[in-house]
């Protein structure tokens, strides 16, 4: 298994551990596609803001970490950028990303590395990806969704010692899961005793459709609630319930009856989550009386 395990949420600046540190700063990915300059902006002021506390890692295509250097550069910040690698160079283009990083310490410091998965999660692909990632940094695959091979696909991963991701929207209906198959994900993790981190589609706390799309979104905060039952022994029909529920106050009522154990037992599974802005999900925790 991986050395690298979800670091225990604080509690600080009143963020409750279930809160702390969720969002990591996806701003140069669909549908925000902010220009670097204001990504890094944006992420240096997120960091000593009064919401601090909610935001995670800054997210940066390989193909673009000499831009974000080059800003980083003129931005001086006191102390490195946490940063999640994706890699959208290919598998064989790890070890260059990674060296680039590892030669900046000073601006950056690598905790987490996502890729996609090819079509076949096998052993061997697996294998290569230990090789090329350092074991104390968290390694994030993506099998392609669909049918029961993309369920063994996040098996073998979590057999791997790697992080899953769930992809819960995007730019086509196709991209949004449904209940059901998140559910059946939410199961395989709690049975091989996983973490994982999600991305996309979750823009907002609570289930909604969006008027303008017609796609009906997951809510990140149906997610952590159904993350928490399952922790807690419920059954798969709990979980889907926590997932339909559009009553923001009945979710947010039964997050805050959550002790700190469970916050943090939820959290050692649902580890975080990509978004393109902190102040829209800060919003949402706001009027929800959760911040």
């Amino acid at each position: 298994m991986s050395s690298a395990a979800p670091v225990p949420a604080p509690r600080q600046r009143g963020i409750p551990p279930l809160l702390a540190r969720l969002v990591d700063d996806a701003a140069l990915f669909p549908p925000g596609n902010a220009t670097m300059p204001d990504a890094v902006r944006l992420h240096l002021e997120g960091r000593t803001g009064e919401r601090a506390g909610v935001l995670g890692l800054f997210l940066c295509p390989a193909s673009r970490l000499p831009e974000l250097i080059t800003e980083l550069i003129k931005a001086k910040p006191v102390k490195p950028v946490a940063l999640s690698l994706v890699i959208d160079t290919g598998l064989g283009g790890v070890p260059k990303a990674l060296s680039i990083v590892e030669s900046r310490p000073e601006l950056l410091a690598l905790r987490m590395v996502e890729m996609p998965a090819p079509s076949d999660v096998d052993d061997v692909w697996l294998e290569r990806v230990s090789e090329f990632v350092p074991e104390d940094v968290v390694r994030v695959i993506e099998p392609r969704r669909g049918g029961a091979e993309w369920l063994d696909g996040i098996q073998r991963v979590v057999e791997h010692g790697s992080w899953p991701k769930l992809r819960c929207g995007g730019l086509s209906a196709q991209n949004f899961p449904s209940i059901d198959e998140v559910t059946d994900f939410l199961a395989v993790i709690n049975d091989g005793g996983a973490s994982f981190k999600a991305t996309a589609g979750l823009h907002n706390a609570v289930r909604h459709t969006d008027p303008k799309t017609g796609f009906t979104h997951h809510g990140f905060l149906n997610l952590l609630v159904a993350t928490a039952r399952m922790q807690a022994g419920g059954s798969k029909d709990d979980v889907r319930a926590a997932l339909a529920m559009t009553d923001g106050a009945a979710l947010a009522e039964e997050a805050l009856a959550l002790s700190d154990q469970a916050q943090h037992a939820a959290r050692s599974v649902f580890a975080s989550y990509g978004s393109c802005s902190l102040t829209d999900p800060v919003h949402d925790l706001e009027q929800l009386g959760l911040l």
